[in-house]
């Protein structure tokens, strides 16, 4: 295959009778599309444009490049680790700073979990502007969405983690939610289910939401509980973002434990009615097993659980809890306590309530994966070429047009990303080339840092990152800005 150079910005290139598939939900076509200094210059008929370097696509499928709604990539986007878990399978742009966990503002060595998803050492930007300013002088892999984590601030500013925050802990943190969407936040998120901001209380999560209202910023919100009470959990987070005016999005949607097996029903019923009257989405990843930090009293309760890393014993990272246990001569619990701190990956959804957030209109979808994590969930590095290839080909869930739409103009527009998300002229030019009889993920539970099958080309502002599997720029992406604080 004839391509452009991965440095080809400033240049012409022409992607070639290519069948798009341009983001909106509609039909796919047959064109020409050509991309001049790092934007789509024009769409035309197949064979129609001329001249620059030409990328064969006939038989080929070209879409937007992917939106990860949902990750913990706050610090990967300082690296470029080559192959690159979101590049290699089409991504082009992240949110980051999902469920309360930002890496600022915050200065601390001793981060109680979850926030221990991260390294040692690395919280230590005092003011969201100074990790935003890492971010730019990184010139990072893929674009980046920020969002400012509740968790973050509670650690940061509330005494006593296990108690409802003072109205002076209240008012510094939305001080810092508002320092942080002028430095170019994109919104807030939060993470009530984990112990840190348990104990906040709805009137908390308003009060801290307020500065999002003159902005319609995004409010990205890990629901209080996930299993028996969940229909409190998302009545709570309708609330809070009906009071706040924001964008909200419930984070992951999925019922867990099998007595709740089947309630997604009611939930998207409920989600349906509340978007009628309020601006709300969701977002899931495309597996019936959960990741996360390493709960003994939960694991006690789950059938299986994969050990994903512990501080106490590295080397049982990648092992089931329940030969570890086995092994030790001790219970599961016992086990799971002696690995703290820990994550693991917790089998206890449904396939069929998957395949229904999955299908659902209001869903876009996200990886929540834990990139340092020693033996990761496989969606790290799978989870938007497992959507084409087992749900769109495979199980024939849903159309690749509807598909694609939920990777790219659905969280486009959800996260105010104007000039992304869609194949037209005058759009950022992140494209991704693809396969749609090959594509597949190839990340499994047992080898989960596999490089997806089927993505021959994923090109970033304009330039060629990665091609046939060949990462040739990891510096092609940029922070993105939200409309009140562009450049």
């Amino acid at each position: 295959m004839n391509t452009a150079s991965p440095m080809a910005a400033a240049g012409r290139v022409v992607f070639r009778g290519a069948e798009v598939i341009d983001g909106t939900g509609s039909p796919r076509f047959s064109a020409d599309v050509v991309v001049e200094h790092g934007r789509i210059a024009q769409v035309c008929q197949p064979g129609s444009a001329a001249g620059g370097e030409i990328v064969d696509a006939e038989g080929l499928v070209l879409c937007p490049g992917f939106i990860d709604t949902h990750s913990h990539d706050d610090l990967l986007v300082l690296d470029h680790p080559s192959p690159h878990p979101k590049l290699s399978q089409g991504v082009c742009t992240v949110v980051t700073g999902n469920c309360g966990l930002s890496l600022a503002p915050l200065v601390t060595d001793r981060a109680p979990a979850p926030l221990d998803i991260f390294p040692p050492g690395v919280l230590r930007h005092a003011h969201f502007r100074s990790y935003l300013a890492e971010v730019d002088a990184a010139r990072p892999a893929v674009n980046v969405v920020p969002l400012v984590g509740h968790t973050s601030l509670r650690i940061r500013h509330v005494a006593e983690l296990r108690r409802a925050a003072t109205p002076e802990e209240t008012a510094a943190m939305r001080a810092d939610v508002e320092a942080s969407l002028q430095a170019g936040a994109f919104g807030l998120s939060t993470g009530v289910y984990y112990p840190p901001a348990r104990a906040a209380t709805t009137t908390e999560l308003v009060q801290v939401s307020e500065p999002l209202k003159a902005r319609r910023g995004v409010l990205a919100m890990h629901i209080r509980d996930e299993g028996e009470h969940i229909d409190a959990a998302i009545d709570e987070a309708l609330q809070v973002g009906a009071a706040s005016g924001a964008r909200l999005v419930l984070s992951h949607h999925k019922v867990v434990m099998q007595q709740n097996h089947g309630r997604t029903r009611q939930t998207l019923r409920t989600l349906e009615g509340a978007a009628r009257r309020q601006d709300v989405c969701i977002d899931c990843y495309p597996y019936d097993a959960s990741s996360t930090m390493l709960d003994p009293e939960r694991a006690a309760r789950v059938k299986e659980v994969l050990v994903t890393w512990s501080h106490a014993d590295p080397a049982q990272g990648g092992r089931r809890l329940h030969d570890i246990a086995a092994d030790w001569g001790v219970d599961l619990k016992q086990a799971a306590e002696r690995l703290l701190p820990g994550g693991a990956i917790y089998f206890t959804m449904s396939v069929e309530d998957v395949e229904r957030v999955l299908a659902h209109p209001l869903t876009m979808i996200g990886s929540d994966g834990l990139p340092h994590d020693t033996h990761p969930h496989p969606r790290l590095w799978g989870s938007f070429p497992r959507v084409l290839g087992h749900f769109v080909r495979d199980r024939g869930l849903l159309p690749l047009e509807r598909a694609v739409h939920k990777m790219t103009g659905l969280p486009a527009s959800r996260f105010g990303l104007h000039d992304r998300g869609s194949v037209a002229p005058g759009q950022a030019a992140d494209l991704v080339l693809l396969d749609p009889a090959t594509v597949r993920d190839t990340a499994t539970y047992e080898r989960p840092q596999s490089v997806a099958a089927g993505i021959v080309l994923v090109m970033v502002n304009g330039r060629i990152a990665v091609r046939d599997g060949e990462h040739l720029d990891l510096r092609a992406g940029r922070r993105l800005r939200p409309a009140w604080a562009a450049a």
